[in-house]
């Protein structure tokens, strides 16, 4: 598709958005990150190439560029738009996901393999939606919302922005969850959630409410 590529983060999951854009016959021109060394192969032939700071010189450099952050912790992708006022971002959507009539992928969101988001979904700006999730119909997903693998959200969701939700969680049909939550893996959610805080257990429970 000839979009060249700057990944900033390049932990583990800046390896899997690498793998997204190659398969996507897009190109990687490299990693930013503050906790590597400029130079380190982070995966195949693709290096560090600069710090954080840098996405200010590459963007003036060439303002074709796109940038994506791969950074699991909402809050900081959420600092690092802020901060840095960039107009190209670049959408990662994995050639193995199932995407359905009418879904609408905002700018900067990751799409992992083996996921399924059915017809008439909105996934906001910067996201994760990880590797098998289901997101089922009329799904409404604010921006920096953390989707973990194998999580399943049932027809008509919502789920406010900067909340988690774990690997392996439920989160039931026609359910409203609110912004800055975390929802444990394996948890399962019957009743909306209008409260920002930690969820776990079956069905889910307020973190401090469980004895």
């Amino acid at each position: 598709m000839d979009n060249r590529v700057i990944i900033i983060g390049a932990g583990g999951h800046g390896k899997v958005i690498a793998d997204i854009i190659t398969k996507s016959k897009d190109e990687l021109i490299g990693f930013l990150d503050d906790n590597k060394e400029i130079g380190e192969v982070i995966i195949e032939k693709y290096k560090v190439i600069g710090k954080i700071e840098d996405i200010t010189k590459f963007s003036i450099a060439d303002s074709n560029i796109q940038f994506i952050i791969a950074i699991g912790d909402n809050k900081k992708r959420k600092t690092i738009t802020e901060k840095y006022k960039i107009l190209n971002y670049y959408t990662a959507i994995h050639p193995n996901s199932q995407i359905g009539l009418g879904v609408t992928i905002k700018e900067g969101t990751a799409i992992m393999a083996n996921t399924c988001i059915n017809s008439s979904t909105t996934i906001g700006k910067h996201c994760i939606i990880n590797t098998g999730a289901i997101i089922e119909h009329d799904n409404k997903i604010d921006d920096y919302v953390h989707i973990s693998p194998n999580a399943t959200l049932c027809g008509t969701v919502e789920i406010g922005t900067l909340t988690h939700i774990g690997a392996g969680s439920t989160i039931r049909n026609n359910i409203k969850i609110c912004e800055n939550c975390t929802i444990g893996a394996g948890t399962v959610v019957v009743k909306k959630i209008e409260e920002k805080g930690t969820y776990i257990g079956v069905p889910a429970k307020k973190k401090e409410e469980i004895s």
